[in-house]
């Protein structure tokens, strides 16, 4: 069953999945198209302005002119989010793509929408990775910096790879070999009380969510050492967990053949981001 949807383009709201592209359109069959995701839940919508401030951002690294400013992303987004029930679990999907241009786009056609729809948060009760021989690309191969959509077929494949494994994510590797991320979010582990993530080195998206988790880790006194993680890490991890915007914190219980419990830095951490989403800040 499709999740009740509300879709804004061309200055009006639309139910469900209108059509956005024609076979033309350069975004259709080139791939110029950014998105960004916020989440609604609990009756918060946290850090909804910096993801639509990343959204105008990676349009302009993909040579789009955003049609529309990151503030004014913000009210259509709320209005949106209006429209369903309080504290519905939604996800907030801002889009920018080129309708016109040869293999680049031209700026000045660049078209937007905002898709709003019902997605219920995963449960945080543990899950499986393990790593995936597809890796992610240097910023000299792929539009890294910018939350583009072309990057994620890529991703997809590592997650499928992990899918017919039995496992539910996959760990993706940059180009030298290092962690990068998952497949869908980013990546924390600890080890004796300390707190590790792979430092950005511009092959992977440095998260809003990861963001924030790590400034509230260290206001609370936590260290979190940005650094090279390696696979080897993730075997002798005491814990291992995500950060990301459609989950935005879950733990894994098993990395390969390595299992782990719930712990306590995952659990602090977690409930250090609700408090924080709860709070308005």
């Amino acid at each position: 069953m499709t999740p009740a949807a509300q879709t804004f383009v061309d200055g009006t709201w639309h139910e469900g999945n209108p059509p956005l592209m024609g076979p033309m359109t350069l975004a259709t069959w080139l791939g110029s198209v950014i998105f960004d995701g916020a989440r609604a839940f609990e009756g918060t919508v946290p850090d909804l302005d910096l993801h639509c401030r990343r959204a105008v951002a990676s349009a302009a690294k993909m040579n789009m002119n955003a049609p529309v400013s990151a503030e004014e992303l913000v009210e259509i987004c709320r209005d949106g989010v209006a429209r369903f029930p309080t504290g519905s679990a939604l996800y907030i999907k801002p889009l920018m793509w080129a309708e016109d241009g040869w293999i680049y786009p031209d700026p000045d056609s660049t078209r937007f929408a905002v898709n709003i729809f019902e997605a219920p948060l995963p449960a945080p009760s543990g899950s499986s990775c393990c790593v995936a021989r597809f890796r992610r690309p240097a910023p000299d191969q792929a539009p890294t910096d910018a939350k583009s959509a072309c990057l994620y077929p890529n991703q997809g494949r590592a997650l499928r790879e992990a899918h017919e494994r039995g496992f539910d994510n996959a760990v993706v590797l940059d180009p030298l070999g290092n962690v990068a991320e998952f497949a869908t979010a980013n990546i924390f582990l600890a080890k004796d009380g300390v707190i590790h993530t792979p430092i950005p080195n511009g092959t992977f998206l440095d998260g809003l969510t990861r963001q924030r988790c790590i400034a509230l880790l260290r206001g609370a006194g936590e260290t979190v050492i940005e650094r090279a993680v390696t696979v080897a890490d993730l075997h002798t991890a005491d814990e291992i967990w995500s950060t990301g915007n459609h989950a935005k914190l879950l733990p894994m219980t098993r990395f390969e053949d390595h299992d782990m419990q719930t712990g306590p830095l995952f659990t602090k951490a977690r409930d250090l981001y609700w408090e924080f989403a709860h709070s308005g800040a």
